[in-house]
């Protein structure tokens, strides 16, 4: 028998090292390589024998075989696929980078066949990853339909190989993988499992699973177990699959162990295809506001082999809550195969992803508006985040708002295209008010005219509404007016002040209060209060400012405008003293006493609560005199 030593056939031996120690970012990756190669040649023993039945030989069931042996620190993978002549061992083993899968696809297609089975490999280097756990990788391969050619290669990664004839009983190919000290952990039971589970569990082809050991006294050798479930619920046709499949695959891919809200399962054929099963969950969970956590929900496979979890190429992040699988055939993936490479079909699938998960909520709405609220109770604060991230769907997302109104009972929820519906001809904008609460803002002033005038109010009272504020400006070709900002003006005749506020009041107000206000003025959305602060319409507000002093960004204080209210007695009776002595000290404690009401009803701290507590204590002895 002849021993043939060989240097592989690229030059550099760098570009080995490359592939070996910096091509992949996790060593468990090379059992994925291994079994993907497996189920290639698998798929490509069944594609010829379609029309060349001695291919089959005697074996017509397909079977992919790990072995693991602690003692003697050994893997095999072993298939029995296609198999490699010497030949194309050397073309396709002793040459990186050189792909016996893509140069059969190439040959498929340059013969015009109108069926091709469906490969993983495409760049010829996932085999090299072994190297990454292995101090030398043996492999004996014959091709099927051919025994009396069989070819052992072997090498440890150095740079050269050695090729001989063997014989082998078998079509496919073994690879044994002589584990390095470090990577024994590959020879545990568990850790196979764990990775076949995590990367091969929907291989359509069995999986199976042998360790080799010392069979106690009395007991049979160990068995080979399948140990991939096979069951790539996303191939199958919807009208097959029952309820309880659902729910078992939503388990499994979510941890959760709970029933999902909604499952979505398409496929898309043409010039680009991919199929999909999602999930909308019932319950957010700890994770959903965790970034990290948040990015591993839609699991990616390529031909049923997993690639990754963190799938944001694909699905926008105000979706973060899906859970599920996407495949494709079609998916560019980098070299490693450990990413996708962005290009019009990884745009196409997020897409249509988007369009299929906007449409099912939209449905839901209209037509079960109770699960939907469910829904929006626990994912709508993720959800409003698309208003600044999906410009292409903006539209759609303003439909699926909800948000609670003045005029509704508490917890009753109301779109804004209900709010259209119920808003009087005179309404020419729809309100809305921020605020830390529905409590806060039922009591705030600044609502006081709106509510005369027969006008809603919605209540944007979750944290990041404020923030996205900016982003709902129309909705319908109606103007959103925040009515605790300038800027908002009822129509005439809606709400008229009966009096009009005095000009030497409002400027003692203003001297007194000097640089904590911008300005003070007469208030038309005042009825009932006697003042109220009011912020300029672009300007950050109180709640925004903790944000970022949270933060550590310091920002400048904005100043807001002390609107007063002519017809209250307050400010009638300041009117008169101000008449009578504009230079009286209590204009200068009645407008500090204003100014700090006008934060607390604004859900403000007073900055001297002492000097606020004071003056109350002095305004009751007053009025108890």
């Amino acid at each position: 028998m002849t021993v043939e030593h060989k240097k592989f056939k690229t030059e550099v031996k760098q570009l080995l090292d490359l592939v070996i120690h910096s091509l992949y970012s996790n060593r468990e990756i090379f059992l994925r390589e291994l079994v993907s190669n497996a189920s290639d040649a698998i798929d490509r023993a069944r594609f010829e024998a379609l029309s060349n039945q001695a291919v089959l030989e005697t074996d017509p069931e397909w079977d992919i075989l790990i072995t693991v042996d602690p003692k003697a620190r050994t893997l095999t993978v072993a298939d029995n696929g296609i198999g490699m002549s010497a030949q194309e061992v050397e073309a396709n083993i002793g040459t990186i980078a050189s792909s016996g899968t893509r140069g059969f696809l190439a040959e498929l297609r340059s013969k015009g066949a109108a069926l091709t089975p469906e490969l993983i490999g495409q760049f010829g280097v996932g085999f090299y990853a072994a190297f990454m756990v292995a101090d030398k990788v043996t492999l004996a391969t014959r091709r099927a339909g051919d025994p009396a050619a069989g070819t052992r290669w072997e090498s440890a990664g150095d740079g050269d190989y050695t090729l001989e004839p063997v014989a082998k009983e078998k079509r496919g190919t073994t690879i044994t993988l002589h584990l390095k000290e470090d990577a024994a952990e590959f020879c545990e039971e568990w850790m196979i499992r764990k990775i076949v589970k995590k990367y091969s569990d929907f291989v359509e082809h069995p999986v199976r699973l042998l360790v080799v050991g010392e069979a106690k006294e009395g007991e049979e050798a160990a068995k080979p177990e399948t140990v991939n479930s096979r069951k790539a619920l996303w191939q199958r046709p919807k009208a097959e699959i029952p309820a309880e499949e659902y729910a078992d695959f939503y388990k499994h891919v979510s941890h959760d162990f709970g029933e999902p809200l909604e499952t979505l399962h398409w496929g898309v054929e043409g010039t680009s295809e991919f199929k999909a099963l999602l999930y909308i969950p019932k319950n957010a969970g700890f994770g959903l506001f965790m970034p990290e956590q948040g990015k591993h929900g839609v699991h990616l496979y390529v031909k049923r082999v997993f690639i990754t979890d963190n799938c944001e190429a694909i699905r926008p992040e105000y979706l973060r809550f899906l859970r599920g699988v996407v495949d494709s055939a079609d998916l560019p993936l980098n070299v490693s195969r450990e990413m996708l490479q962005e290009n019009k079909l990884v745009r196409t699938i997020r897409a249509n992803l988007t369009k299929k998960v906007l449409d099912t909520l939209g449905e839901m709405k209209e037509r079960s508006r109770d699960r939907y609220e469910g829904f929006w109770k626990e994912f709508g604060t993720v959800f409003k985040q698309g208003l600044r991230e999906d410009f292409a769907n903006t539209e759609k997302i303003k439909d699926l708002l909800l948000f609670e109104s003045a005029n509704g009972a508490p917890g009753k929820l109301l779109s804004l295209g209900e709010y259209l519906t119920l808003m009087p001809d005179s309404q020419k904008e729809i309100y809305f008010a921020t605020g830390e609460g529905r409590q806060a803002l039922e009591n705030a002033p600044h609502l006081e005219a709106f509510r005369k005038a027969g006008y809603d109010v919605l209540f944007f009272t979750d944290p990041v509404d404020e923030w996205l504020a900016p982003d709902l400006p129309e909705y319908k070709g109606k103007k959103l007016r925040n009515v605790t900002r300038g800027g908002v003006d009822l129509p005439e005749g809606a709400a008229q002040p009966e009096t009009k506020a005095d000009s030497a009041l409002i400027a003692a107000l203003k001297g007194a209060l000097g640089d904590k206000v911008a300005e003070v003025k007469e208030s038309r959305r005042l009825t009932d209060s006697a003042c109220c602060l009011v912020y300029d319409e672009h300007a950050l507000s109180p709640a925004m400012e903790r944000v970022y002093k949270a933060m550590g960004r310091p920002v400048p204080t904005a100043k807001g405008t002390l609107e007063i209210n002519p017809g209250h007695p307050v400010i009638q009776k300041l009117t008169a003293v101000v008449k009578a002595d504009a230079a009286s000290a209590k204009v200068g404690e009645y407008a500090e006493l204003l100014y700090d009401q006008a934060l607390l009803t604004a859900g403000q701290p007073v900055a001297d609560l002492l000097a606020f507590t004071r003056r109350v204590s002095q305004l009751m002895a007053d009025g108890l005199a």
